[in-house]
C-alpha cells in the first residue's frame, strides 16, 4: 500500500517579512521559531511517521528540526534532504546552497537550540552539485515544476514506508498536490506556515503516474474561504507561470 503522507508549510522565514526576496536561502524569524515550538507540542502523529523529508533550503530544515524532535528523536526514522522538494521560484531567497556550505552553515543553524536527536542524522546524499542551479530540471519554469512535483509524487508512491512527513514550500506544495482548492494561483498559497495536511495517493494512481488527494479529516478542520496571501508566495507562483510565455 503506498504510504500516507504528512505535507507541512515551513514557518515564517525573513523573505516572508516585508517581502525580502533579496535574502539569499531565507531562514526562520524568531516568530517562525515561535511556530515551530508550538507545532512540536501538538503535533499528532510523532509516534506514527517512518520516514522524515524536506526541502534542502534552510528554513525548511529549521522548520522540519524545531517542530518533528520527538519523531528524529526515533534511532529508526531516517531523515532525508531532497531537492525535488525546494521551492519554486528563482528569486535569490529560494536559492539553495551547495552541499559543502550546508554542512558547514548547520552547527550555526542550531547553536542556540537544544536539539533531541544527532544532527548526524541530516542526510544529504540526495543534495547534488547543481541542485540550487535554477537551471534545466531545476529552472523556476512551470513545466519544469510540475515535473519536478510529478517525479516527486512518484518517489513517495514506490516507497515502502507507511507514513511520511515532508516539509517543504507554500508554492510547491500546490503543484505536489495538484489542488489549487482555497485560493486563487494568482494571490498566492493556501498553506499557512507550519500547517499540515495529511494526503493519501489515489485509487487511480500508478508506478508512472502517482496522484495524491488530502484525507476528509485535515481538510474539513479548516474554516471556509480561508486564504492566506502571502506576498512572496504570490510573487514566486506568478515568476513561474510568466517564464511559461
Amino acid at each position: 500500500m503506498p504510504p500516507r503522507l504528512y505535507l507541512v508549510r515551513h514557518a515564517e522565514g525573513h523573505h516572508n517579512v516585508h517581502h525580502a526576496v533579496h535574502i539569499r536561502d531565507a531562514t526562520l524569524t524568531e516568530e517562525g521559531k515561535a511556530q515551530c515550538r508550538q507545532l512540536h507540542d501538538t503535533f499528532a502523529y510523532r509516534e506514527i511517521i517512518d520516514l522524515v523529508l524536506s526541502s534542502p533550503l534552510r528554513r525548511a530544515i529549521q522548520t522540519t528540526v524545531l517542530s518533528f524532535g520527538p519523531t528524529l528523536s526515533r534511532k529508526k526514522v531516517p531523515y532525508l534532504l531532497l531537492p525535488e522538494a525546494q521551492e519554486v521560484s528563482g528569486f535569490t531567497c529560494d536559492v539553495g546552497h551547495t552541499k559543502q556550505e550546508l554542512l558547514q552553515d548547520l552547527p550555526d543553524l542550531f547553536a542556540n537550540e537544544p536539539l533531541q536527536f544527532d544532527r548526524e542524522k541530516i542526510n544529504l546524499d540526495a543534495v547534488k552539485e547543481g541542485w540550487n542551479s535554477k537551471t534545466r530540471y531545476w529552472a523556476p519554469d512551470k513545466i519544469r515544476v510540475q515535473q519536478r512535483a510529478a517525479d516527486l509524487r512518484t518517489w513517495l508512491y514506490l516507497r515502502s514506508e507507511a507514513h511520511i512527513l515532508l516539509v517543504t514550500h507554500g508554492a510547491f506544495l500546490h503543484y505536489l498536490t495538484e489542488d489549487w482548492t482555497g485560493d486563487d494561483p494568482a494571490r498566492g498559497t493556501a498553506y499557512s506556515n507550519c500547517e499540515v495536511r495529511v494526503f493519501d495517493s489515489t485509487s487511480t494512481s500508478s508506478k508512472k503516474n502517482a496522484h495524491i488527494v488530502e484525507i476528509p479529516q485535515t481538510r474539513d478542520a479548516r474554516p471556509a474561504g480561508i486564504s492566506n496571501q502571502d506576498p512572496h508566495v504570490q510573487s514566486e507562483i506568478k515568476s513561474v507561470e510568466l517564464r511559461e510565455l
